[in-house]
């Protein structure tokens, strides 16, 4: 990983986060998260992996805590049973201060990938892919159980975030023992003794300027805690379905899962309903669209005033 981190520290300085096609040699966008982007570089080291790129880091006592923290998280989830390919964080500095930490994965293929299966699956395969998420979000919400008050892990398990690593491309059917793997694991959400581990800031690097304070006063604690609760973490999975144009099968989703959870004894909350799904999904949708179009904004002030925008930016999301 010497050599790769190396590449990364000189490739870094040829990036324009405007047009990552133009970096010497190119890259490619893969996906975008709310505070990161996942590309590929086309280089001989770099071929078979995933990059998520976190411009985000001051300092190098940031970066090694959040290492840290990441190792700790992923030691947690392993212990669960939960498969987390393997990963590798590479800081690297970024001109003209600051560094940027790559999160990179071995690629894993299209085919796999939560959000593709559920658009090709019929709805009784795809329901059973979400009983399969289902039971990893269980698994950690009893493991929280009996560290209650200790450790508790935060969990965002939206269908995009996992992959069935033993699907034949172009199957219609999942395989018999479907192989799980959760793979996005930027954000290790973790308490100790109640305190969040994870420093808070981080979530507010990305954030527009002018935007920051109220994000941090309004937002800011709802982002942190949402994924330590085990009915609202459910709830945006279902919520899922609206956003990757599956909006048809929610109330079948939701009578499915509304079944499983109810003789659950670490189960609290009402059933989940059409209404309550929708208006969570269109309440996200737009938050995240008014996020982007701020974002693009702040970018233009950045350029405006001479300074480096260090993230990347898609033209438009879909939600």
């Amino acid at each position: 990983m010497r050599e790769i981190q190396e590449f990364l520290a000189q490739w870094e300085s040829t990036l324009d986060p405007r047009r990552p096609e133009r970096a010497h040699p190119p890259a490619q966008v893969l996906g975008y998260g709310e505070i990161s982007t996942v590309l590929s570089i086309d280089h001989p080291l770099l071929r078979e992996y995933a990059l998520k790129r976190m411009p985000m880091f001051h300092h190098r006592g940031e970066v090694d805590a959040y290492i840290n923290l990441h190792q700790t998280y992923l030691r947690h989830l392993q212990d669960i049973g939960i498969h987390v390919p393997e990963t590798h964080l590479l800081p690297v500095p970024r001109h003209p201060q600051g560094y940027t930490v790559y999160i990179l994965q071995k690629r894993l293929p299209s085919h796999a990938i939560g959000n593709h299966l559920i658009r090709i699956l019929p709805l009784k395969e795809a329901l059973s892919f979400i009983f399969h998420v289902l039971h990893s979000i269980r698994l950690v919400f009893q493991y929280n159980a009996a560290h209650r008050g200790t450790l508790a892990l935060g969990f965002d398990a939206q269908i995009s975030n996992w992959a069935v690593l033993n699907v034949e491309e172009g199957a219609t059917t999942l395989p018999r023992e479907p192989i799980l793997a959760y793979f996005d694991t930027s954000t290790p959400l973790l308490q100790k003794n109640g305190r969040e581990q994870l420093n808070p800031e981080l979530f507010l690097r990305s954030a527009p300027s002018f935007l920051v304070w109220i994000i941090r006063l309004f937002f800011l604690k709802d982002v942190m805690t949402r994924y330590y609760n085990f009915r609202l973490v459910v709830l945006d999975l279902i919520a899922n379905f609206y956003k990757e144009k599956r909006g048809d099968w929610v109330p079948q989703v939701i009578q499915a899962v509304n079944t499983w959870v109810q003789d659950m004894p670490e189960w609290s909350g009402p059933p989940y309903s059409v209404d309550e799904v929708r208006a969570y999904y269109r309440e996200d949708a737009f938050i995240w669209r008014f996020y982007l179009a701020a974002r693009k904004l702040d970018r233009r002030l950045h350029e405006g005033l001479g300074r480096t925008y260090p993230y990347i930016l898609p033209d438009n999301i879909e939600r």
